[in-house]
């Protein structure tokens, strides 16, 4: 079995039932994703080289290295690994790969023969089925107003479930560029259409309903992995003085917050979020990179903040 950039929490998964798993990573990522490796015998690592384009940062190798604007040509160079993944998967024949973004890949795996594609999506399917489902022709969507944006498509299994206007203008950006030639949209629905099955990171007790409307759409079978969390590593909240600091309140009291490593928030964006948590008068824990245009989150911290900044490392 081969997982191409899958989570890693879903490879030490899979290798706990005892399948072979090899990871496809950029060689920066490879070296940090090492030490949650917890089953070396049977997960291997591979490391690629990403192809440098012109205007993205040499280095940059993931979406966490560059900001949103430049996503799109680390897309471009991310879709150069064609012929270095086919080279790969034509010599180690796995029976399965799993994919994201690589639209390519169901494509590639029937032209070597007897290779099952998984089409894996992180996001929730109640958004998938909101950002991918309505089918959008972009001169329709630019055409229509915000209250007809916030309807949602033909199907959509919940009347709860609704967009804000500013949410659904914000559904413009599945028509910019997502790698050369192709549409963040064209990318995602190429890959869920034409993998051999869907894989949701959540639960049918939760979202059955949305995947069922996405196996409708799509007519592909969506598989539910669960919420696929990493192991907790022993002794990391003593390691940062974290279970310290949390026993000074009561349980339930503390607000947490994280944005994951793709999500960097402009200066007056955080500065605004840290007054805003300090407005419920709650504890609360915020996990952040540095804002745009600085160095560090204590860089960035508001001034006017009554409690002062507190670092975690």
């Amino acid at each position: 079995m081969a997982c191409f950039w899958s989570l890693n929490p879903m490879s030490n998964e899979l290798a706990k039932r005892g399948h072979k798993i090899s990871f496809l990573l950029p060689k920066n990522a490879e070296i940090r994703l090492q030490k949650l490796n917890l089953y070396p015998n049977l997960i291997t690592l591979y490391k690629l080289t990403i192809p440098h384009v012109d205007g993205l940062p040499y280095g940059a190798e993931t979406t966490a290295d560059v900001p949103g604007s430049l996503e799109s040509l680390l897309a471009t160079a991310f879709d150069e690994l064609y012929d270095e993944i086919k080279s790969f998967l034509q010599n180690l024949k796995p029976h399965f790969v799993f994919f994201d973004f690589a639209y390519w890949i169901p494509d590639l795996a029937r032209e070597i023969g007897d290779i099952k594609t998984l089409c894996y999506k992180v996001v929730c399917p109640a958004a998938s089925s909101i950002a991918l489902i309505r089918s959008p022709v972009k001169t329709t969507f630019m055409a229509s107003t915000a209250a007809e944006l916030v309807k949602p498509p033909a199907g959509y299994p919940s009347t709860t479930v609704v967009l804000r206007e500013s949410e659904a203008k914000l559904l413009s950006f599945l028509f910019h560029d997502y790698g050369k030639g192709v549409t963040f949209y064209e990318r995602s629905k190429k890959g869920m259409t034409g993998c051999d099955a869907i894989g949701m990171k959540t639960c049918r007790e939760i979202e059955g309903t949305f995947c069922d409307n996405i196996e409708t759409q799509f007519e592909r079978q969506v598989l539910y992995t669960g919420p696929v969390l990493a192991e907790p590593t022993k002794g990391t909240l003593e390691e940062h003085g974290l279970s310290d600091w949390l026993e000074i309140f009561e349980a339930g009291s503390v607000v947490f917050c994280a944005f994951g490593s793709q999500m960097i928030l402009e200066k007056k964006q955080f500065q605004q979020l840290v007054l805003g948590f300090e407005l419920t008068e709650l504890p609360f824990l915020l996990v952040v990179k540095p804002p745009e245009g600085t160095n560090s989150v204590e860089e960035a911290f508001p001034r006017d903040s009554k409690k002062g900044f507190k670092k975690k490392d």
